[in-house]
Order: C-alpha cells, then structure tokens, then sequence
C-alpha cells in the first residue's frame, strides 16, 4: 500500500524562500521526507571540487537546522538511492527541482523511465533560473549564440516578472525518520584546511539574504561604475549562494526592481540584472553545447597547438608569475575561494594568451578552488577569454595586465592586500616591478628574484606569439 507521504528531494536549491518544489510538497497534503543525495558517481570527472564541498557541508547544516533536522542524507549513486528509498517508504510522490548540468539532464531522463515503472508521481520544477534555457530562441528557433540579442529578449520576458514565493508556513515532515549524520557525506575530508574560509563567508539562505541586502544597500547604486574595481569589494558576491540555491535568481531580480525604485539607482540596477542574464545565457550555451566543458565551441580552435609547461602553470596556479595583479587574484583565489570577476578575465588571459596554456587547464583549477564553481558560467567564462566561445573576446584580444591593474587597481591596495612583499613599493612602481629602479626597490625591501619572481614571461614578445598561433588556425 502506498503511504500517504511523499520524497521532497534537494538539490542546488537549498533554500525554504521561492522554492517552487518545497512549496508543491507542503500543499500535496502529503507527509514530506525532505532528502539529499551527495552523488560522487553521475558528474564523472567533473565531481565537485574541494572548496565547493565545504560550501556544500555548511549549506547543507544551515538547511537542516531550518527544517528541523529532518533532512535524511544518503550518499551513493541517485538512482540506486532513489530506487531503495521508494522501495522502502512507498512513497505517492516524489519532487524536485531540475538542474542543468549534462549529467543532471541525462540523470533526470533516466529517472523519469524509473518512476514511470514504479508508478511514482514526480513533479520536477524550476528554481534556477528566471528562464528555461530552451525558453529563450531567435525568431527561427535557433538558440542565441550572441548575448546582447540574447539579453534583449530575456528582458521582454522579464518586464512583468513573477512574485518570489515565500517559504510555506507549515510543512508536514514524515515522523520517526533516522537519518545519517551530515559527516557520513565526507564532505570536508580530514584536514581541516578550510578554516581559512570561515570568517569570510555565511553559507545557508540566510547568509545569502544578508548579502544581497548588504549589495543592495550599500553598492546597487554605483555598480556600473565600480563593479570592475577589485580593490573596492563593491560586488554582490552573490555567485556560492546562487549555483548551490540559498537564494532565487527571481527573489534577485525583485528585490533588485525595488530597491532601485525606491533608491533611484535604476543605473547600478540595469547593468547588475546584465550580469544576471549572462548567468542564463551561460545555461543557455550549455544547454545548445552540452560539451562545452571540455570542448571549444568554435571547432577552428580544436587544431590550436597549446603549450605543455607544468612549471609555468604550477607558478600561475601558486600566484608566483612576477606580475602582481595576476599574483593577487591566483591568491585571492586561493585564500578565498572566490576571485573578482574583472581578474578572473586578467588572469585567464595570461594563462591562455600569454603562457600558451589550454584553457581547460585553467578551468579545472577554478573548479576546483572556486566556492561558486558551476559548470556552465565557469566554461563559458574560459571560453570567453580563449576566444573560442559563443560570443567570445576576439583571440587578438589580449590583456595587457600591467595596464589592466593601473586601470582598476589603480591605488594598487588590492595588490597590496594580497601580495604584501610589494606593500611598500610606490604606487608608481607596483604594478610592474621589474622596472623600479634598484634604489626604490632596495628601499622597499623587494628583491626580484629572490622575496619575489621576476615575470614568468615577456608580455610584449607572448602577446605576438599568441596572434602567430591564432593566425595558424584560422
């Protein structure tokens, strides 16, 4: 006999606020036995990395603790998990909401063959996202390949949005249900390195809520002029709670409206919705380009000859190249789990463009240091920069970061607070000091070569030799 209870399975949606499946759940009549599966098996070689795991850990704790402690975690393949939970609880229904990931789509059709035999009814939603990614389509029903079109038409759909759901005001859980611990997942591993992050950072919906309000408050209204400044923190820093789901991109987006409303920051609001909307269109391309993880989207770059220097990229990857924006944002990165967008750009640029490195290469390193790893922003961003994107940079665009950092780190504290062997160089000097003369360095307490690297590669003579090898393609 089937029981009156049903399966409320969490995924990237770990939150009570506008969650569409929680709130189909609480009003089925139905018991809820609230669930999460952390499966190592499904994304293949693309399981989640280190920093996302202790994001994961903390996110999950948070939930729990809002629900009662009443999620049971399993650990293992979904669909096994999924097969023994239905055997043992017969449950009426099952619901979700979906992801986006190739492994998730294959996942979810596989499983909808599963509940279809068991006769499980399971209702699957959207949480993620303000469109579907096949919702948004040129006028012949091809998919966009090009933002700023792509951007156009998401806005027409977006200028009467839904109201955000609150979270319900009652829910029936499934009694005297034991459950694993939330350790039994391993998600932190045992050394303890993560310590580090803690005082940085609030997973769980309610950190994510007092971030978008301290965004709204304090930088909404200057956004567009200072979303590129690294040294000013005045992003949202919004991205670890929007891929693991602590907060709706459509709860985003309406409180966006209203407090550019109230507070006549219309400007901040319209270019903060544009980085919003990438975030769709980067499931968008993935949607249209399931491989773009690992494969470039422009095939002419498929015959790009890519440097094989493991030195090279361990120096990159330690932030010890000898250029200091690029060393500050490799140890932002490291330190924190999360890099500014504007660096992202610096530092992806010299890995591909400068070193000759495979962007894949980078990509996977992001993955796995990035708290707000996901999968279709981190590929299309590497693409972006490698020029072999949909709307890529052009590949003879190349950032020069000595410049890059002048323009926007130009008081040089960013560098300064992640690269403090430079802290007491001029401003003047720091941002390439390989060519302060020996006095001021000395004065400094700066020996290059010696408390710190000379640059790993002449940015002058690399930029030429990347036009040379695009030349070759194309």
């Amino acid at each position: 006999m089937t029981n009156r209870m049903a399966i409320l399975w969490f995924r990237q949606d770990l939150r009570l606020d506008d969650n569409p499946a929680l709130l189909a759940a609480s009003r089925s009549g139905l018991e809820i036995l609230p669930l999460y599966i952390h499966d190592d098996f499904a994304p293949g070689s693309w399981k989640i990395g280190g920093a996302s795991r202790w994001w994961l850990h903390n996110s999950l704790q948070s939930l729990n603790a809002r629900l009662n402690a009443r999620i049971l975690f399993q650990a293992g393949d979904t669909r096994a998990v999924l097969s023994g939970l239905i055997e043992r609880f017969k449950p009426a229904a099952l619901f979700y909401n979906r992801c986006y990931e190739p492994w998730n789509r294959n996942l979810e059709k596989n499983l909808a063959d599963l509940f279809k035999r068991l006769g499980i009814v399971a209702q699957s939603f959207n949480a993620s996202l303000l469109n579907e990614p096949w919702d948004i389509k040129k006028s012949d029903g091809t998919p966009y390949s090009v933002y700023t079109p792509y951007f156009r038409a998401s806005m027409q759909k977006l200028n009467e949005p839904k109201r955000p759901q609150n979270a319900p005001d009652h829910i029936r859980f499934k009694e005297d249900q034991d459950s694993p611990p939330l350790e039994s997942l391993n998600l932190l591993g045992k050394t303890p390195w993560y310590k580090k992050l803690e005082p940085l950072w609030s997973p769980g919906e309610p950190g994510a809520r007092e971030a978008l309000d301290r965004f709204l408050k304090n930088h909404l209204k200057n956004y567009a002029q200072e979303r590129d400044r690294p040294d000013l923190n005045a992003t949202s820093a919004l991205s670890p709670h929007l891929h693991f789901g602590e907060i709706s991109p459509r709860r985003v987006l309406w409180e966006t409206r209203k407090n550019a409303a109230l507070n006549k920051s219309e400007g901040g609001a319209e270019k903060f919705i544009s980085e919003l909307l990438w975030r769709e269109f980067s499931n968008h391309l993935l949607h249209s380009h399931p491989d773009m993880a690992e494969q470039p989207i422009k095939a002419k770059f498929s015959r790009m000859e890519w440097r094989n220097d493991k030195e090279a990229l361990a120096q990159w990857k330690r932030g010890q190249t000898g250029i200091p924006i690029i060393d500050a944002g490799m140890r932002q990165l490291w330190q924190t789990g999360w890099i500014h967008n504007r660096v992202r750009m610096i530092v992806a640029s010299l890995l591909v463009k400068n070193l000759g490195i495979d962007w894949r290469e980078g990509e996977r390193w992001f993955w796995d240091c990035l708290l707000d790893a996901d999968l279709a922003n981190n590929a299309a961003g590497w693409q972006w920069v490698a020029g072999c994107g949909a709307d890529a940079a052009p590949y003879f665009r190349i950032f020069n970061p000595v410049a890059q950092a002048r323009k926007f780190d130009p008081e040089g504290k960013y560098i300064r607070a992640f690269v403090p062997e430079l802290e007491k160089l001029p401003t003047e000097n720091i941002f390439e000091p390989w060519t302060a003369p020996s006095p001021i360095l000395s004065a400094a307490g700066v020996n290059i070569g010696q408390n710190y690297p000379a640059p790993i590669v002449d940015l002058k003579v690399s930029r030429q030799k990347a036009l040379e090898a695009y030349a070759q393609i194309k």
